[in-house]
């Protein structure tokens, strides 16, 4: 617990015009993915990693996908805490916007852009937060890491995955500053990317009766998967799982019977459900119309992206919700995200508790004129500087509730959120 007089000089410590400014500076670089353009703002970002005493490294997975390492140095005996925030954003269609998307433009008491909310924000507030600790001339009892990375949008192949894989992410505790409406987040949903093909008989398109229609049968199966519930136990911050058929793309031209229809699904699962486990009941659905897999359809999975969680009475939890208890004199809230984020690797790969919490509405994020409330980030900057100033350790996760790092996939295909 931070003490009450170390309080009151961070909430008098938190410069609003240091996290704006910084906040503005991240949306004006663009770093869209796809294509992944990171390498630019991880550049600004090292620049100023000296004046805030961080030791900078850059990691580059392919060209121009570039992972900004930061530590405070190593300091023996003293925990790790690791902050894991990513650089790329969603594309933009510009015209659609009424503020500049790359402006930084501040409108009553926001900042607007592509990524201001997801999550450049929680990002500049993070930096800002190590700032303040410096400023009050602080000794941190841990030694902090961030690893600002690239691909989260497209799930992380050439981010945080590729860190993971090569041995670089190595902490006692995880925060995640991703847009949370300052609200702890304890668990989200994985997903399953898959296309199902389903096989017909072609026929004149006179006589339809001679052929069998792909399309029929592929719109069969829709309608047994899209928004359909599957055999689960609700989860008490995620609720229940689903599933959206995407696309669907068949046949060669009106005076044909189809003989192949394609179906691209996106399966959400809950923390406890394997790939294995949702494929089954993809296949289990389809089997109640009759349909046999490998002669009357195929499915094949795209991308799997494990569902993650913390237990609400991990200590690491206890931590972050006393920052933000004494920084805002109230408990915060709980939440699960819909979708999934790169505290995932952390939960179930390396067995490091991670908090995912963070400033900007998740409404908004990926949306029309995103944006960033001024006040989420100023609050964000106060819980973050409190709880960089008393994280002193904590256990070890007791599971792995999530899944297991045999169920990754992290193929890059569009929107892997």
């Amino acid at each position: 617990m931070t003490r009450p007089d170390l309080v009151r000089k961070i909430r008098a410590a938190v410069d609003v015009d240091a996290v704006t400014g910084l906040t503005q500076d991240l949306v004006r670089i663009r770093s869209e993915n796809p294509p992944g353009r990171e390498t630019e703002i991880a550049g600004h970002l090292r620049e100023r990693a000296p004046d805030l005493g961080l030791a900078a490294t850059v990691v580059e997975t392919a060209p121009g996908r570039q992972n900004l390492l930061l530590t405070t140095g190593s300091r023996p005996g003293a925990p790790v805490l690791l902050v894991n925030g990513h650089l790329d954003t969603v594309p933009v269609r510009p015209n659609a916007w009424r503020h500049d998307p790359f402006g930084g433009e501040v409108a009553d008491g926001r900042i607007y852009g592509r990524g201001a909310a997801d999550m450049k924000g929680g990002v500049a507030a993070a930096l800002t937060a190590l700032q303040v600790c410096r400023s009050l001339g602080l000794e941190l009892p841990c030694e902090l890491v961030f690893h600002l990375v690239a691909d989260e949008e497209l799930g992380g192949a050439q981010g945080t995955a590729a860190l993971v894989a090569r041995d670089l992410v190595r902490a006692d505790a995880c925060l995640d500053p991703e847009p949370t409406g300052l609200r702890l987040c304890l668990a989200e949903r994985g997903l399953m990317f898959a296309t199902v093909t389903t096989n017909g008989v072609p026929a004149h398109g006179s006589e339809p009766a001679k052929g069998r229609s792909a399309i029929i049968s592929a719109a069969a199966i829709a309608q047994v998967l899209h928004d359909n519930e599957f055999p689960q136990t609700p989860h008490p911050l995620l609720g229940t799982t689903t599933c959206n058929v995407g696309t669907i793309r068949g046949g060669s031209g009106p005076n044909v019977v189809p003989e192949e229809c394609l179906l691209e699904i996106d399966r959400r699962v809950l923390p406890g459900e394997s790939r294995a486990m949702a494929v089954q009941g993809i296949v289990d659905r389809i089997a109640s119309l009759g349909l046999v897999r490998g002669t009357d359809y195929d499915l094949r999975v795209d991308t799997f992206c494990e569902p993650s969680e913390i237990a609400p009475g991990h200590p690491f939890v206890g931590y972050v919700a006393d920052a933000f208890a004494a920084m805002t004199g109230r408990a915060p809230g709980t939440t699960g995200l819909p979708f999934t984020t790169d505290a995932r690797f952390m939960r179930n790969q390396l067995g490091i508790p991670a908090v995912v919490f963070g400033p900007g509405d998740l409404a908004v994020a990926h949306t029309v004129d995103e944006y960033v409330e001024i006040d989420a980030l100023v609050t964000a900057v106060g819980v973050y500087a409190c709880l960089f100033a008393g994280f002193a350790g904590t256990a070890p996760m007791a599971d792995n509730a999530g899944g297991s790092s045999a169920d990754t996939d992290v193929e890059g295909v569009p929107s892997a959120r």
